[in-house]
């Protein structure tokens, strides 16, 4: 299954795009889904735990991703 995600901040500057699309195997968890995005930019880092959205709604790793699904990733953020 082909899946499109979105990036934001340093992930789309890493990226040089907005989002970038990557092909996994259905079924498919956003943990794996961001695991192939990395291996497709491996600037994005192995330690960081991104923010993950699925149809505009904040997901935990473990949601099952389905065709047609919107993803988005964002990178952690810490107020001070």
């Amino acid at each position: 299954m082909k899946v499109s995600v979105l990036l934001f901040a340093r992930y789309q500057e890493a990226a040089g795009s907005p989002h970038v699309e990557v092909e996994v195997a259905d079924p498919v968890t956003l943990r794996a889904v961001w695991e192939a995005v990395r291996q497709r930019v491996p600037a994005l880092g192995a330690e960081e735990r991104p923010i993950l959205a699925c149809n505009r709604a904040h997901a935990r790793p473990e949601t099952a991703v389905r065709p047609g699904d919107e993803i988005a990733a964002f990178p952690p953020v810490s107020g001070g």
